[in-house]
């Protein structure tokens, strides 16, 4: 449950730490200016997704209610920020591979979140509704037995006759 809670306490501050990464290794790593033409698309990409995926996150009310995402959360934040953190260091072997991979996670880890709150967000079954409208969760009934079938009450219907109107 710590590991889930962190990263629900982690997903805000991404948006900025993770974009700001980009920049700090752009420079560390002594890259070309080509590198930089990415930066200028990739650092404001990256920002804006993360806080897309975060309210995502955020608008699930099992989320909002535990303080805590889910472990299918947990697995994709883990697998996008890894590959934008390995972004950061500007490699040419292997760069390119890790930009596509990291572009395929997000969009995929988009979609995720969609499908989690959608799940979320459908009602379920249990929940009846009357001709007004309103909701409610019957009463769990047991299986009637051959011995309680025996002591049930007998149902009466009473209807009401129409007569002349009472003035």
């Amino acid at each position: 449950m710590w590991l889930r809670r962190g990263f629900f306490g982690w997903m805000i501050p991404a948006a900025f730490v993770l974009p700001l990464w980009l920049f700090v290794g752009w420079i560390i790593a002594g890259a070309n200016g080509w590198a930089f033409l990415w930066m200028l698309f990739a650092v404001p990409g990256v920002f804006l997704w993360q806080l897309l995926l975060t309210l995502l996150v955020r608008a699930r009310g099992t989320v909002r209610a535990h303080r805590a995402v889910s472990w299918w959360d947990v697995l994709g934040f883990a697998v996008w920020h890894v590959l934008i953190i390995s972004l950061g260091f500007f490699n040419q072997t292997w760069w390119v591979p890790v930009m596509v991979a990291a572009v395929l996670v997000g969009i995929g880890l988009f979609w995720l979140e969609l499908w989690q709150l959608w799940s979320e967000a459908k009602p379920s079954r249990m929940v009846l509704h009357t001709v007004d409208g309103v909701a409610y969760i019957p009463a769990a009934q047991e299986a009637p037995s051959a011995s309680a079938s025996a002591s049930m009450p007998e149902v009466i219907v009473l209807s009401e006759k129409q007569g002349p109107q009472a003035r």
